[in-house]
């Protein structure tokens, strides 16, 4: 559920001319192209109509179900489709106030968006699905996405060693994953020259980011999916889902990216 306020679903349905049913010029195809290019959400489906079949209540709904950061995407994506329409100064000033609503949704969760390019580069369909499973449930189900966040570094930890064809055992835990990638990579705080310039702060963040695995590892065993618990237990909230995600994505991002960089 996003956090939209009244006033701010006024503001947007103004700009969007969501009055009539409809939002901004869109089609019903191109209007489902856009959701699924950005969000990978059919909005047509069964899942949006509780308010309606028009595309305003659509989105109505989109904005009821959906977490921020996945609304403030779509929003950014229909006021730049709002631009290319004819306007007048006092809508532009309408649209600015928009884009704000839009980033004040966006600044509450991690950027999910360079790391859902790095799996279009490589194909990879099932880091794509976890990325989505993440972003969807920050706000719904942090348990989910503890469970999710740990699995997410074991695929890229895969994805990575099958691409520089190195072995591993396909029953290795985490830890294990980790260090053989980043043995792979010489990203081992040892491989860092003791005469380099900041090499004693470098090889401290090497080896506090190596730490993040293992402590997703135990956090899911604690309180995320994969475990069965007590039925009294008490889980996580969104903030410490919002944590877990940007600490796998912090980790998994500067594995790609070393991936990318070092032969």
């Amino acid at each position: 559920m996003s956090s939209l306020s009244a006033v701010e679903k006024r503001q947007l349905e103004k700009l969007f001319g969501m009055s009539s049913g409809y939002v901004l010029n869109f089609s019903n195809s191109t209007f489902a192209d856009l959701f699924i290019d950005v969000a990978g959400i059919d909005i047509h489906s069964e899942s949006y109509i509780a308010r309606g079949a028009s595309k305003a209540n659509k989105l109505r709904e989109f904005w009821r179900r959906e977490p921020d950061p996945l609304v403030g995407k779509i929003l950014l994506a229909l006021i730049e489709q709002w631009t290319l329409l004819p306007s007048n100064p006092e809508d532009r000033a309408q649209a600015d106030r928009c884009k704000e609503i839009a980033d004040r949704l966006l600044s509450g969760g991690p950027d999910f968006i360079p790391l859902k390019e790095t799996a279009n580069e490589y194909n990879a369909d099932y880091l794509a699905e976890q990325i989505k499973r993440i972003e969807k449930s920050i706000d719904t189900d942090p348990a989910l996405v503890i469970g999710t966040a740990k699995e997410l570094i074991e695929t890229c930890c895969k994805t990575i060693l099958n691409e520089r064809k190195v072995s591993f055992e396909g029953t290795a835990n985490i830890s294990t994953l980790t260090k053989t990638v980043y043995k792979a990579l010489k990203l081992v705080p040892e491989g860092v020259p003791e005469n380099a310039k900041g090499a004693k702060t470098i090889k401290i963040l090497l080896s506090n980011l190596a730490t993040i695995p293992q402590g997703l590892a135990e956090l899911r065993g604690l309180y995320g999916t994969g475990h069965g618990k007590d039925g009294k237990a008490k889980g996580l909230t969104p903030r410490h889902a919002k944590l877990a995600a940007g600490a796998a994505i912090t980790v998994v991002s500067f594995l790609f990216d070393s991936h990318k960089e070092i032969i």
